[in-house]
């Protein structure tokens, strides 16, 4: 009993702190897209899955890097603590939807 009240716990708590591809979604459309002028596909589309975790590793220092000189106007904004705190949402979306995915975003 006690393994499977500890199994609950931890299913839990890790499903409380997962990122969310919808909400990558959404914020993707209300943050990034102004700066990137892409729709939600053809961001998504840029990369495949196993491109887009590893730019997304150490806190999106690759995504950060890569993007801030691709798109000047959006640097402050990828060095920002609202950017750290979507950027795992972000992430989900990139990935869910990636090249390689085989699934679309309904987002334009």
């Amino acid at each position: 009993m006690k393994k499977y009240v500890l199994g609950l716990m931890f299913a839990l708590i890790s499903f409380g702190v997962s990122a969310d591809a919808a909400k990558g979604q959404e914020y993707y459309l209300e943050y990034l897209r102004p700066y990137f002028e892409y729709n939600g596909q053809e961001f998504a589309e840029q990369h495949l899955k196993v491109e887009w975790k590893r730019y997304f590793k150490k806190d999106g220092a690759r995504f950060i890097k890569k993007y801030s000189k691709k798109h000047p106007n959006a640097a402050e904004f990828l060095a920002s603590d609202k950017f750290q705190e979507i950027a795992p949402h972000i992430k989900d979306f990139a990935v869910k939807y990636a090249a390689d995915s085989g699934e679309l975003p309904s987002c334009n």
